[in-house]
């Protein structure tokens, strides 16, 4: 029996059910091309997709995937895993735009999404489901110099990780944004606004897009002759970001501009702002990072630099099929560009 057929026997009086060989021939390619686009890889040429994805509806094929995965030793299944706290995971915007970008892309393939809310895998049980045969491949998000179970992954699995990595020693595929440059746009942009005494409530250092953005800021600064104002680390979260507002405010600093490394921080920190009486952006400029919901539910529309989060999903989803597909050219590293969003509060 092909592996791509359906088991099932056909009733009495029904045509029988569709096979794979039926689909080629309707599409007049070969077995082999039809299931490559079933099992979504990108390297077959768009309009030769575009007449098997015909042939497929108008037959009215479904894969068998029971039968597949036992033939290819194959789970049909990929595991996204974010080594945070379960709480700031469903709490950031960010991250549910990742995986919508991520959903996108697998709507086009066979596989299914396993989530993992892993929080540097203290236990093992994380490592041991990766590598049970569970799933084919893995996607990384948000994650830390001290998950170190990431580069036992890399041994186990195809991965692609969502930004870089800060963990020491760890070669893999990478999606990121270009967070050096926003971060010296966004700061660039206080300058050029008259700002002269820039605060930063950079995220947690032991993330490379916190260091990246915190870089950025530094580049700006040095690059236009202004003395850094403090760094305060406000941990990606609202609560952080206004407890790093009242720090800075408290401090011997006198500040008339802050670079936000996120919005949700952003949000935290402009009620901190309003409450001290301090005007928004007469007084204090503010400029966050992500563009995310949160730019708009501070109460000051917030300038932003925005990074194509769900299209970071998409490419990271798409990376990792093209792997999974046995591609030789899949590139190490794809960085998408930021853009600045000016609003009212610089």
């Amino acid at each position: 029996m092909p592996v791509d057929e359906d088991p099932s026997v056909t009733a009495p009086g029904r045509h029988p059910a569709p096979t794979l060989e039926l689909v080629a021939a309707r599409a007049g390619v070969s077995r082999a091309t039809v299931s490559r686009v079933v099992n979504g890889s990108t390297s077959v040429s768009t309009p030769i997709a575009e007449a098997v994805r015909r042939a497929v509806e108008e037959l009215g094929y479904v894969p068998n995937r029971a039968a597949r995965s036992l033939a290819s030793h194959q789970s049909q299944a990929i595991a996204l895993v974010a080594p945070e706290d379960v709480t700031r995971f469903f709490g950031d915007l960010f991250f549910a735009d990742i995986v919508a970008g991520i959903d996108a892309r697998l709507e086009d393939s066979d596989y299914v999404l396993n989530l993992m809310v892993a929080n540097n895998d203290p236990s093992g049980k994380t490592m041991r489901y990766l590598g049970g045969g569970a799933v084919d491949g893995a996607l990384v998000v948000s994650h830390h110099t001290s998950d170190r179970f990431l580069k036992r992954i890399t041994e186990t699995l195809p991965v692609v990780f969502g930004g870089r990595s800060a963990v020491p020693g760890l070669d893999a595929y990478v999606v990121d944004v270009d967070n050096v440059t926003g971060a010296e746009t966004a700061t660039r942009h206080l300058i050029e606004r008259g700002c002269r005494r820039i605060a930063t409530i950079a995220g947690p250092l032991n993330m490379r897009g916190s260091l990246d953005r915190l870089e950025g800021w530094r580049r700006a600064l040095d690059a236009a002759g202004v003395e850094a104002g403090p760094v305060v680390d406000g941990d990606f979260t609202m609560l952080g970001g206004a407890a790093a507002m009242r720090e800075i405010l408290d401090s011997r600093h006198q500040v008339d501009g802050v670079f936000v490394a996120s919005d949700l921080m952003a949000s935290g920190a402009v009620p901190v702002l309003r409450d001290r009486g301090i005007a928004i952006p007469d007084d204090v400029a503010i400029v966050g990072f992500d563009d995310s919901a949160a730019a708009l539910a501070t109460g000051v529309p917030l300038t932003t630099v925005r990074q194509p989060m769900r299209e970071m999903g998409w490419q990271m989803a798409d990376m990792l099929i093209r792997l999974l597909a046995g591609e030789t050219t899949v590139p190490r590293e794809l960085i998408l560009p930021t853009e600045l969003v000016v609003r009212a509060s610089a």
